[in-house]
């Protein structure tokens, strides 16, 4: 009999193929087993992050981004520019491109690492035995001291709106369609349904978007989300509330929606219906009765605190388990997961992880909002600058927005972070890091930030947490 592997990890995406390359770094025995099928029929490693969401959906974003400040911008800084259009075979070709490689890069991140990429579908059996049936509809059982289930999710689907994958579609069909919509309908103002709204929008649909929900961007600071939702209805987003479909029928190739709100029932017709009202967790077929592992009523895979499930030896991790779902946050559960099957110290800070929406202007926040903290009775004080008062934000012709600091008012600590404006995604890293070291506002106050610089507008906020603010006014 086979010596057993030391770890077997399923699934190759952000939490699969990180926890993959930790454990063979760790000096341990790995097979990553992947069932990623394509369009075209072929295999890849990445998942749905790299390839149907996170990677694909940046690099329309960023190409339309572009094409509508060429349209929009370029004459504010004295640029004159004519007979600018759309080439979108292009543009999916550069999609497509930037897919490729980064899954392919995982291929070859794996082979440095030692790592055996083995692609199928994969059950856990009992006693920590995995059976991995081919694509050609062959199969083989792996025995393992470990496994790691790292199966990601799946978009959730409505009953009143089936996909069709033509007509009514999921977040990967929106990546590909061939031609720009002339309307286009979208279920959801999450994230997915904001970010895809905001690339067809500047490619030239017309966009409705329904949101069952009477309060825009629920997850968010609401001061964050309103200045949010100004900004998405002043680009052409018609962002309707409190609108529940109720039905979405194609006819002579259109999709006719159905839905109520409070002022009753309403339809409308659109070319394109894209259903984004979340994820859920994929297990299909994954959990052999006797193995020893459970799901709880939402279907995610029950685990502890250390991602341990209720079996010995069987981790899980990412978006099949509790928590945000989030590409980052299921990494660091791999990494950690790797380190503590080796023996080594790991910890994953559940308080302190960003979430970004790409639009413009970007969404990003981390710890808690005003909402949050008032709801809990906790004692809080407010800074917020405006990226008006930045100067390299006027330089860049991007200052709308802002940053907004929440700290304790009993110890200062900061409890929360929200920014709206540019480069609020990658601006986000700082904050985190100030709460990972449990920073006081007056901490981020007495950094030294260089000038001119999008930072300066953190620490700016930091010292309008205290009213100390410089370049804008107290309040």
């Amino acid at each position: 009999m086979a010596e057993p592997v030391d770890v077997v990890v399923i699934g190759a995406g952000p939490a699969g193929y990180p926890a993959a390359i930790r454990a063979a770094q760790n000096a341990l025995k790995v097979i990553c087993v992947d069932g990623w099928v394509n369009r075209d029929g072929g295999t890849a490693l990445g998942g749905t992050c790299l390839n149907a969401g996170c990677i694909p959906s940046k690099a329309l974003l960023e190409s339309s981004e572009l094409l509508h400040r060429a349209q929009s911008e370029f004459a504010a800084h004295g640029i004159a520019v004519s007979g600018i259009g759309l080439d979108l075979a292009v543009m999916q070709k550069r999609r497509a491109t930037i897919v490729r490689n980064m899954t392919s890069g995982i291929g070859s991140l794996f082979k440095a690492a030692g790592v055996t990429a083995m692609f199928g579908r994969a059950r856990l059996l009992a006693g920590r035995r995995v059976q991995v049936t081919r694509h050609d509809g062959t199969s083989t059982e792996i025995d393992a001291r470990n496994v790691v289930l790292a199966t990601g999710s799946v978009p959730t689907e409505l009953e009143s709106a089936r996909f069709d994958h033509e007509y009514i579609v999921d977040s990967w069909d929106a990546l590909e369609f061939a031609a720009v919509p002339r309307t286009l309908c979208v279920i959801g103002a999450g994230v997915i349904g904001l970010e895809l709204g905001s690339v067809w929008r500047r490619l030239g649909s017309e966009v409705v978007v329904l949101e069952a929900l009477d309060s825009f961007l629920a997850i968010a600071d609401q001061q964050l989300a309103g200045e949010a939702a100004r900004h998405f209805r002043k680009q052409g987003l018609d962002i309707r509330l409190g609108a529940t479909v109720t039905g979405a029928q194609v006819v002579n190739g259109s999709v006719t929606v159905a839905y109520n709100d409070k002022a009753g029932a309403h339809s409308l017709s659109a070319d394109k219906l894209i259903v984004a009202v979340g994820r859920r967790p994929y297990a299909a077929n994954l959990l052999a009765p006797d193995c020893g592992v459970g799901l709880d009523q939402r279907g995610f895979i029950q685990v502890d605190v250390q991602c341990r499930t209720g079996a010995e030896g069987v981790w899980a991790i990412g978006d099949c388990v509790r928590g945000p779902m989030l590409a980052h946050k299921g990494k660091e559960e791999g990494i950690a997961v790797a380190d503590r099957i080796a023996g080594r110290y790991a910890h994953v800070n559940y308080d302190v992880i960003p979430s970004v929406i790409y639009t413009a202007p970007e969404i990003a926040w981390v710890g808690q909002t005003e909402e949050q903290l008032k709801a809990a009775g906790t004692a809080f004080k407010s800074g917020v600058f405006p990226f008006a008062a930045s100067g390299r934000a006027r330089a860049m012709e991007a200052a709308a927005g802002f940053v907004k600091i929440l700290a304790s008012s009993d110890t200062d600590t900061i409890l929360g972070a929200h920014i709206i404006g540019p480069m609020a995604g990658e601006l986000i890293a700082e904050a985190t890091l100030a709460m990972e070291f449990q920073a006081s506002a007056e901490d981020l106050q007495r950094t030294i930030h260089a000038h001119p610089t999008l930072a300066e507008a953190l620490h700016e906020a930091a010292l309008a947490v205290d009213k100390r603010a410089i370049d804008s006014i107290n309040r």
